[in-house]
């Protein structure tokens, strides 16, 4: 369907897989439907999906039951939050394939002679127009259910006894990537004097650390650091101790050889438009980008990016111009990455921001807890822009250990952040890390948290890359395009092609072989995008088109 077009589209960027629109009079391996009647579809496979009556719900056997607001689904031990309404369904003749976390069906297989139906009682695209717009409540954050309904799809297509071809979201060789970013908001605490940052640090390190410390939050050893720092407090505003609020030292030490994003503010004592709740001034920043010219280019001598923490160009292009402008000038160039300050955004924004010129945002995430908030570890293009990327947030430090938020102790961290690192290996792509500036040091300290974070992500088989390398590698496998080609001895072939300077690091091409007596096997190849003959060979067998 029309509406569905750009759903559509996008899953299969995400879902990087041979498909076409369905062609009247061609026969596929693999079709996928949501309206209409298919009884006369040539397919070895059909997957239905529909939250609502299908046409061929009667020749099929089939009774739709109650109509499910919202529920959770099972997959593989893991729930699988589904939205808006489901169906239940019923069939004498079908296998359950799918079920919520009550036991009712919400998914069926049939099989006939010469072809095998699955009925899904929900419509797949809606749920990732909904995923990659409204994103998921706090409540569910925790799955990255979009790329959970990839997992699906290809789970079934195999299991068919069709193989597939793939560009999985994996440079070659590795198991995900990992992006680490900082949102820096404060550049030493000698810029707050007699302010409300200066009194709120120094009751926090008194008051608020003995109640974390009575409270099991913290160490007795963390507790003796934090009043020390603050008792230091005078030396460090006259100049004789260091000042423990300057971020760029510690993190270049800690991330040593990878490269790391720096979001900078443009403009100092900015609080921006439109900003609501009851602390809205303290959104202005006592520094910007031009305090701080001599770091900028040591950061960049460690392949660091600069990039824009927006203030007000998430509402307003011309501002957002201005403020691109200001980071590019300063910095010498800028990457066009922005991350909003206090992560505001609206229904707007994407449209906005790629009116100003942006190349990518890094504002999804969550301030209240970790997870996936478009249910996707993948870079995405945000409906209504045709440029424009999008580089979700996963994990960040203020969401752990803010005692109004998670509040959690590090071992609670350690096994929370665990569960989203094991769900990006399991689905690929990018796991995104912010820590503030003024994590590492007092009153917080939570840079230990972050340096055995990063140490034990060093120790996997990941790559790491800054913002725009990730968002630039993602543009690249977009660009991969797949073409039917004539066989000489008549069944068709597929063709990928690609434009652009060699992918670095290289694509993963997978080519997935049908599960034969309960086992898969997938041969793995890497490609840089320029002509070679080996993955000729690999793609020009009969593969699954999907559509």
């Amino acid at each position: 369907m029309d509406s569905e077009q750009a759903a559509v589209e996008e899953f299969f960027q995400l879902f990087k897989t041979p498909w076409e629109p369905y062609c009247d009079g061609h026969h596929y391996d693999v079709v996928i439907s949501t309206s209409g009647d298919v009884s006369q579809v040539s397919a070895g496979l059909v997957l239905i999906f529909d939250a609502a009556s299908h046409p061929n719900d009667a020749l099929l056997g089939i009774q739709v039951g109650e109509r499910l607001q919202d529920p959770e689904g099972g997959v593989e031990n893991s729930l699988l939050p589904l939205y808006g309404e489901v169906l239940t369904l019923a069939g004498t003749a079908a296998t359950p394939v799918l079920a919520t976390n009550q036991g009712e069906p919400i998914g069926l297989r049939l099989t006939g002679d010469n072809r095998t139906t699955l009925r899904l009682g929900y419509n797949l695209f809606d749920q990732v127009a909904h995923l990659l717009q409204a994103g998921q409540p706090v409540a569910r954050a925790g799955s990255a259910t979009l790329d959970l309904h990839i997992e699906l799809v290809r789970t079934w297509i195999l299991e068919s006894g069709r193989d597939l071809l793939e560009l999985p979201p994996v440079p070659a060789g590795k198991a995900f990537m990992v992006c680490l970013t900082h949102d820096i908001d404060f550049v030493g605490i000698r810029r707050h004097l007699f302010d409300h940052t200066m009194w709120g640090f120094l009751c926090r390190s008194s008051l608020g650390a003995l109640r974390a410390l009575l409270g099991g939050r913290i160490s007795l050893r963390r507790f003796l650091k934090i009043i020390g720092a603050a008792a230091s407090l005078p030396l460090v505003y006259v100049g004789l101790k260091k000042d423990f609020w300057d971020p760029f030292e510690w993190y270049l030490d800690v991330e040593k050889d990878l490269p790391a994003t720096y979001y900078l503010i443009p403009f100092k004592r900015r609080q921006g438009e439109r900003v609501c709740g009851r602390h809205a001034a303290r959104r202005g920043t006592a520094y910007d980008v031009t305090d701080i010219g001599n770091w900028i280019g040591e950061l960049r001598s460690n392949q660091c990016e600069i990039g824009v923490h927006g203030i007000d160009a998430w509402h307003d292009a011309d501002k957002g111009k201005e403020e691109l402008r200001q980071i590019a000038e300063a910095g010498g160039g800028s990457s066009g990455g922005i991350r909003m300050h206090w992560l505001l955004q609206d229904e707007q924004t994407y449209r906005v921001l790629e009116e100003a010129g942006y190349a990518y945002d890094s504002t999804s995430g969550y301030n209240e807890t970790i997870g996936f908030r478009n249910g996707t570890a993948q870079v995405f293009r945000p409906r209504g822009v045709t440029r424009l990327l999008e580089l979700p947030m996963h994990i960040q430090d203020g969401a752990l250990f803010f005692p109004q938020r998670l509040n959690l102790t590090d071992a609670e961290a350690d096994r929370r952040c665990g569960e989203v690192i094991e769900q990006v290996a399991r689905v690929g792509g990018v796991l995104t890390l912010l820590w503030h500036d003024r994590s590492h040091g007092p009153e917080r300290y939570w840079g230990e948290f972050y340096a055995r974070m990063v140490d034990a992500l060093r120790s996997r088989s990941v790559w790491f890359g800054s913002g725009i390398q990730v968002v630039n590698w993602f543009e690249s496998r977009r660009r991969v395009r797949f073409e039917r080609i004539p066989d000489r001895e008549g069944p068709n072939g597929i063709r990928m092609t690609y434009q652009g300077a060699p992918v670095s690091p290289p694509l993963t091409v997978r080519f997935h072989r049908a599960e034969s007596k309960g086992r898969r096997q997938a041969e793995d190849m890497s490609w840089n995008g320029e002509p070679d003959p080996r993955i000729g060979e690999m793609v020009a067998l009969r593969l699954s088109q999907a559509s």
